[in-house]
C-alpha cells in the first residue's frame, strides 16, 4: 500500500474513529503544577473528612468562607446559600434571577464511606486485653482491616443532650488501634475456607490497651482502666456508648503515590473525591445560567436508606424550603422534574492484575479523565438508572466544548457483579440523571487510588455542567 493511502486511512480513522485520551499527554509543566496544587488541597480535605459528619462540617465551613449563608437566615445578596440537615447532609445553592420551577442543575454525591462502627455495648476484656466490638458498614473486604493502624472518630450524645466529639489516632502523638490477625503458622484451616467464611464480622475486635487498674481482685480491671481514661479525658461513661456514633477508620493521611507523585492514595475517596470536586465546582462556577445545587448525602454505602439517605423524602422537603426562602411559588415536584442531575460517584478502574473481571472495551482506565457511566446496577441493568441518549449527548457536548478529558465506563463484566449509586433516587422525580465521577483502583479498600489528572478533570466536568 502506498504511503499516500496509508496517510489517507490514518486521517480517516482519526476523523471517524474513537480513541480515549490520556490526561497527561500534551500538558505543559505549568498545567501539571496546576493539577498537583488542586489535588494537594483535595488531600487536606480528605485528611479532615474521615466521617460523613466531618465531611459535612468541612463543606459548610468552606462555604461560609466563600460568602455563603445559612438558608434559614434570610436572603443572601449574592444568592449563595448552604443548608445543613442533621449534620449528615450538606446542600450548597447558588441562585439566579429565574423561577426555580424552570429547573436546576444538581450534582449529588455521598459523604459516607465503608468503615467499622462500634456496637452499642462495645467495651469488654479478654485474655487481659481491652477491646471494642465493631459492626462493619458497607461493602468491605474484612481481611483488609486486620493488622493495620486504625483511628477512632465520632460523637457521643451525653445524658444532657450535649455532643462530645472524639478523634484519636490521627496526630503523631496519638496512640493508634488495630485488629489482630491470626499468624500464618496456625491458620491452615482458615486458608482452606472461602474468604467469606474465613474472616468473621464478629472477630473484627479493636485492641484498646493492656494496662489494668492496680487491684488484682477487681473484676474487669482492664476494661475499667480504659473506661476510666475515657471518663477523665471526655467525661464519658459506659452508658454513653448507647447514644454514640463512633467510627473506626484507617489512621493516617492521604499520600502521593508513585515516584512521579501522579496519584493519590487515601481512605474514603469513594465518594469524597466527588464531594470535593463538586464543592469546588459550585463555588468557582462562573455566570451559571440557572440555579445550581450540590447535595452531599449519607447512607449510600448501605442502600441510601434512613432519614439522611437519598431514598428519603428529603429532596422534596428541601426544595419546598428553598421555594419558601426565595419567596417563589411552585411545587417541589415540578422543580425536580425540570432539573438535571449528575449523580457524582466513582467507578472501578481497569485492574491491571485482574483484567478478567472487566470488559476492557467498556472499562474506565486510570489516567483517562472523568468517567461517565450511562448505567450501573447488576446483571440485566437491575437496580439502576439508565441515562437517556439525549442527556448523554448533552453531557458529551458540554464536556467536549469545555475541553474536559472524559471516558465512559461500566462496573465490571455483566455477570461479574456490579453496584448501584444514588442516581435512581433522583431519577424517580423525573429529572434527567447520569452517573459521572473519578475511576479508582482498590475501590472500597482502606487505601484507594486515584489519578490526580482524573480528579482534576472531574472538577472540570462538574464545573462545565454548572456553567453550560
Amino acid at each position: 500500500m502506498s504511503e499516500e493511502k496509508v496517510s489517507k486511512y490514518k486521517d480517516l480513522a482519526e476523523q471517524i474513529g474513537y480513541k480515549k485520551k490520556n490526561v497527561w499527554d500534551g500538558l505543559s509543566k505549568k498545567e501539571v503544577k496546576k493539577i498537583f496544587d488542586f489535588t494537594k488541597d483535595y488531600q487536606v480535605f480528605l485528611n479532615n473528612s474521615k466521617t460523613e459528619r466531618e465531611t459535612v462540617k468541612n463543606v459548610i465551613r468552606t462555604a461560609q468562607e466563600n460568602g455563603f449563608t445559612d438558608l434559614e437566615q434570610g436572603k443572601n445578596p449574592q444568592g449563595k446559600y448552604y443548608y445543613n440537615y442533621r449534620g449528615k447532609i450538606a446542600c450548597l445553592i447558588r441562585t439566579v434571577d429565574k423561577p426555580l420551577t424552570s429547573g436546576t442543575k444538581i450534582v449529588a454525591a455521598h459523604a459516607d464511606a465503608p468503615r467499622l462502627d462500634l456496637k452499642q455495648n462495645p467495651l469488654y476484656e479478654n485474655t487481659d486485653i481491652a477491646f471494642f466490638k465493631t459492626h462493619y458498614y458497607g461493602g468491605i473486604k474484612k481481611y483488609q482491616w486486620l493488622a493495620r493502624p486504625l483511628a477512632i472518630h465520632g460523637v457521643f450524645v451525653m445524658s444532657d443532650g450535649s455532643l462530645q466529639e472524639i478523634v484519636i489516632g490521627e496526630k503523631d502523638e496519638d496512640p493508634v488501634f488495630t485488629i489482630e490477625d491470626l499468624l500464618p503458622h496456625l491458620d491452615k484451616k482458615r486458608r482452606e475456607q472461602k474468604i467469606s467464611e474465613a474472616f468473621e464480622g464478629e472477630k473484627l475486635n479493636l485492641i484498646l490497651g493492656s494496662l489494668p487498674l492496680d487491684d488484682q481482685d477487681l473484676k474487669d480491671r482492664f476494661k475499667l482502666a480504659i473506661l476510666m481514661q475515657l471518663n477523665e479525658a471526655y467525661g464519658i461513661t459506659e452508658k454513653d456508648f448507647l447514644s454514640a456514633e463512633i467510627e473506626i477508620v484507617p489512621a493516617g493521611k492521604a499520600r502521593d503515590l508513585g515516584f512521579d507523585r501522579s496519584m493519590v492514595a487515601a481512605y474514603g475517596q469513594d465518594d469524597r473525591v466527588c464531594v470535593y470536586t463538586a464543592m469546588r465546582a459550585l463555588l468557582e462556577a462562573e455566570n451559571p445560567r440557572t440555579h445550581i445545587l450540590a447535595f452531599f448525602m449519607d447512607k449510600e454505602e448501605i442502600g441510601s436508606m434512613g432519614n439522611t439517605g437519598a431514598d428519603s423524602r428529603f429532596l422534596e422537603y428541601f426544595i419546598g424550603k428553598l421555594l419558601d426562602a426565595l419567596g417563589q411559588e411552585g411545587r417541589p415536584l415540578e422543580v425536580l422534574a425540570h432539573s438535571e442531575c449528575i449523580s457524582a460517584d466513582v467507578n472501578g478502574a481497569l485492574d491491571p492484575d485482574y483484567p478478567e473481571v472487566h470488559e476492557k472495551m467498556n472499562a474506565a482506565q486510570l489516567g483517562y479523565g472523568v468517567c461517565v457511566t450511562k448505567f450501573s446496577g447488576s446483571g440485566g441493568k437491575y437496580h439502576t438508572s439508565d441515562a437517556s441518549a439525549e442527556f448523554m449527548g448533552k453531557i458529551r457536548r458540554i464536556f467536549d466544548d469545555a475541553g474536559v478529558i472524559w471516558q465512559t465506563g461500566e462496573l465490571g463484566k455483566i455477570d461479574e457483579g456490579g453496584g448501584g449509586t444514588i442516581a435512581l433516587y433522583f431519577a424517580s422525580y423525573g429529572m434527567e440523571v447520569i452517573d459521572c465521577g473519578t475511576a479508582l483502583l482498590s475501590m472500597h479498600s482502606p487505601f484507594e487510588i486515584s489519578s490526580k489528572g482524573d480528579v482534576w478533570n472531574t472538577y472540570k466536568g462538574y464545573r462545565a455542567f454548572y456553567e453550560g
